[in-house]
């Protein structure tokens, strides 16, 4: 099975909202009100990011960021 890219959602007080980001995929975020849709937005940013990546012959990252908490429980 695949690794997935790794996907963290955290409430930002200076955004008064929700954020998303992949640390794999630098510079992509998604916002919204709620964690599910900051969640939401992140993941179609990535799918387009992908495919865009994919058409244009660019590589793609593997998934490699484990939070700390994982490295050290595995």
């Amino acid at each position: 099975m695949a690794k997935e890219y790794h996907i963290n959602v955290f409430y930002s007080e200076e955004d008064k909202g929700w954020i998303a980001d992949i640390p794999d995929l630098k510079y992509y975020s998604g916002y919204g009100e709620t964690p599910d849709v900051a969640l939401s937005e992140v993941l179609r940013a990535k799918e387009a990011w992908l495919q865009t990546a994919r058409e244009e012959g660019k590589p793609i990252p593997i998934p490699r960021y484990s939070p700390a908490i994982y490295r050290i429980a595995s």
